[in-house]
């Protein structure tokens, strides 16, 4: 089934943000931070309050407001002011706000304020930021270090091992790049259906947004609606913004509306970045391949707030940390910091990559270091099918899975065993032309604590139906996939079902998107209401044609009736007609609840080709078996495999943020962060196998995310093994073709630096895990 939603994109139907036309809109521009840290000593807006157009200049004592504690606050003491008050502490930081009657007047205006600042050192690196030497960002804590988390089962979890791996991994700080930006419309007044506010949008939550604007306006959620039009791409960066309360205090302050979008400039330096993890990682094996233990130790960057992205190493990745693996003993312990860089948030995976990353590259390691084939050293490791439920030392409880066939079935796709023989034969001719060939088994969490979410189903007068759903859509294919649960068991064509989400004034409640929960929870929430419309309509047609509900049909032609009596049948038009006459419209509502998460699985092979002379990396296949539960419709699935492995292949070899010593971001456009185009990668090979979990009707697991967690370690296992010959054992993301040449180089001069250095000593603070971890579900919840 082709998806329903994309004709009207493609043709330039569609309304973002940005398309609104909105009467007396003003435009929002700020004055943001030139300087990674530094005290605010004055500010000079006169003349821009001056300048043609300018309707209004606010810095942080204008506007008084709280400060945002967003998202998971990872410290109660390092919450974000909207506007800075008295220090900034990242490039990028908001410091005044300029208003507009124009776009083009504001920016004039906003470059007439003048800040004076008087700089600090800064810290960038989030292990740097340990040192107890390290410039403090919020010195009424005395530290750097924000939060801290322990996990697993042991303190020495590498005893009776027989040979131990041990490495440093570096889970590079990435931008989140959506195609839109963010950003926001808020209109002040009475519009006529009882709201004085409402706002127009790009949000993953429109609920949660709704929630949140609603305590800090200090307005009742009724009086407020919240719509989410299109949404160009969000990766889990949109939520709520410290720039999205400004523009709402000002639309009310002013009593006009008010818009801010992005500039890809301010995205890019601005929205907050994901990933971000440094990770020290020993696992102990015997000799025979059998795992003994694991121990982590693990850094997060929360960049300049404490942004919970970096939190996401406490989390999602502390949690997962056990992956595929039947691994006896673990031990786990996080340190997460503030740094002088832009704030950290969720990106696609959020935290469940990073967990896979630094998992498949020691297991790959212990493969070299054994002289065991990597395929085979996975498979005598894994968890059994027949284990399931299965809860892990890290206390998570996988519903279920298979992921020897997973594996199994990526490598015959592959080929694997012609690629060996390719390899081998390059290796004997001295070919320049290196191969590579990179392995992953990964497992992930989505709908994170289970959960619930809200679903209507209402038949129309003219027969059709419609669907609202509390979820929330950025291009993910809801409108198709929701609507094919109704068509499916109502028999009512696809071209007759309407579809509304993210309008908090026809959708009274709903969890949003996030975590690739939509189509387990708001599928299912949908397919409940179908169920209940349906059971409904049976006993209307039963009672109307006297015959029992149970033996009422839908027909091949989409009627209502008794199984081989067409004659008797009713359209879906004439019961709305029968229930509407009784004084109750043909509608029902389900509220789903899950009673936990669900766990996606899969295998990726990456084959790549390095140029010798020059470190160049082409990825020239990748095969990726992903399990996301039952299929509903192959071509969405395949689409979200499609977009993941780009994006898990973009973090491998291209993207990463830059900072220098002080602060200053060195790939702030796209000129210099190098974003790779459908012309760097190759055709994806993507295929499934099918593993229904119990926990919703539908069987279904997420995928939105499942591809970028196997892709990103199988091609940086791809490279590293094209290089192994030569005695590289790591090489850290992304792999540039200068980090490949100097690897190269490096190993032909006997100048290889090892993979591990000991990780500082802020760990030996840490508690050592010395108990069986609880249920962490809860905390995935995203």
């Amino acid at each position: 089934m082709r998806r329903v939603e994309d004709p009207e994109i493609l043709v330039g139907r569609a309304t973002y943000v940005d398309n609104l036309k909105i009467d007396g809109i003003l435009s929002l521009v700020f004055v943001r931070s030139p300087v990674a840290h530094g005290r605010v000593l004055s500010i000079d807006a006169s003349a821009a309050a001056r300048a043609p157009g300018v309707v209004a200049v606010y810095t942080a004592a204008d506007l008084a407001m709280a400060d945002d504690t967003g998202l998971m606050q990872l410290h109660k003491d390092v919450a974000r002011p909207p506007l800075v008050t008295d220090r900034v502490r990242f490039v990028g930081d908001t410091v005044v706000a300029v208003v507009g009657e124009t776009q083009a007047e504001a920016v004039d205006a906003a470059e007439l304020v003048v800040v004076d600042y008087e700089a600090i050192p800064a810290v960038v690196d989030p292990e740097a930021a340990l040192d107890p030497a390290a410039p403090l960002l919020f010195e009424g804590i005395g530290t750097n270090l924000v939060t801290s988390a322990v996990g697993g089962n042991s303190a020495d979890p590498l005893e009776g091992a027989d040979v131990v791996v041990r490495a440093r991994f570096e889970n590079q700080r990435v931008a989140v790049v959506p195609m839109e930006g963010s950003a926001i419309a808020v209109i002040p007044g009475d519009d006529g259906d009882g709201h004085e506010l409402t706002i127009f949008v790009g949000t993953q939550m429109p609920h949660a947004f709704w929630r949140m604007q609603s305590a800090a306006a200090g307005i009742e959620p009724g009086k407020i609606r919240v719509v989410a039009p299109h949404v160009g791409g969000a990766f889990g960066a949109k939520v709520a913004t410290t720039e999205h309360k400004v523009a709402i205090a000002c639309a009310l302050r002013l009593g006009r509306p008010v818009k801010w979008v992005e500039t890809r400039s301010e995205n890019l330096v601005a929205m907050p970045h994901g990933r971000g993890q440094v990770q020290y990682v020993e696992l102990g094996l015997r000799r025979d391949g059998s795992m003994v233990g694991l121990r982590c130790r693990m850094i997060g960057d929360g960049g300049a707030y404490g942004g919970f992205g970096g939190g996401l190493v406490a989390g999602p990745t502390r949690s997962m940390a056990q992956g595929v693996y039947d691994i006896p003993k673990i031990s786990f312990q996080a340190a997460v910091t503030v740094t002088n860089t832009t704030p950290m948030g969720a990106f696609r995976g959020a935290g469940r990559p990073e967990a896979a990353a630094f998992l498949e590259r020691i297991v790959d390691m212990a493969a070299l270091e054994l002289d065991l084939d990597p395929v085979e050293l996975r498979r005598k490791n894994f968890l059994r099918p027949e284990v399931f439920p299965y809860t892990t030392i890290m206390g998570s409880t996988y519903d279920n899975g298979d992921y020897d066939l997973a594996l199994r079935e990526a490598v015959r796709i592959a080929g694997y065993e012609d690629l060996r023989a390719e390899q081998a034969e390059r290796r004997r001719r001295g070919d320049p032309k290196l191969l590579g060939i990179g392995i992953s088994s990964y497992v992930e969490v989505t709908a994170g604590g289970g959960g619930g979410e809200w679903g209507r189903v209402d038949i129309d007068p003219d027969g059709g139906a419609t669907v609202l759903v509390g979820t929330s859509a950025h291009g993910q294919g809801h409108a198709t996939s929701f609507s094919m649960i109704v068509a499916d068991r109502l028999g009512i064509p696809m071209e007759r079902i309407r579809f509304i989400q993210s309008d908090t004034a026809l959708v009274p409640k709903g969890g949003g998107t996030g975590g690739s929960r939509s189509l387990q929870l708001g599928g299912s929430a949908v397919h409940g209401a179908t169920e209940a419309v349906l059971a409904r309509a049976q006993q209307l047609v039963a009672d109307r044609i006297e015959a029992a509900p149970e033996d009422i049909v839908v027909t091949e032609d989409g009627r209502l009736g008794v199984a081989g009596s067409p004659s008797s049948a009713m359209d879906w038009a004439e019961v709305a007609r029968v229930a509407g006459a009784g004084g109750d419209p043909l509608s029902a509502v389900f509220d789903f609840r899950s009673p936990g998460s669900t766990y996606p699985f899969g295998a990726h092979v990456a084959v790549v080709e390095i140029d010798s002379e020059t470190g160049l990396v082409e990825l020239v296949r990748h095969v990726a078996v992903d399990d996301c539960g039952r299929v509903l419709n192959p071509l969405i699935v395949e689409g979200q495999q499609h977009g993941g492995i780009a994006q898990g292949v973009a973090q491998a070899l291209f993207e990463q943020f830059v900072y220098d010593e002080a602060g200053n971001p060195l790939t702030s456009t796209l000129a210099e962060y190098a974003m790779p185009s459908a012309a760097e990668l190759p055709f994806f090979e993507a295929s499934n196998t099918e593993t229904p979990t119990p926990l919703n009707p539908l069987g279904a697991k997420g995928i939105g995310e499942s591809a970028t967690v196997g892709s990103t370690p199988a091609v940086q296992n791809a490279v590293v093994d094209a290089l192994s010959h030569l005695g590289v054992r790591h090489l850290n993301m992304p792999c540039t073709p200068e980090r490949v040449w100097r690897a190269i180089e490096d190993a032909r001069t006997g100048h290889l630096a090892p993979p591990w250095r000991e990780p500082p000593e802020i760990f030996d603070a840490l508690p050592a895990p010395e108990f069986e971890a609880g249920d962490a579900s809860e905390e995935l919840n995203l």
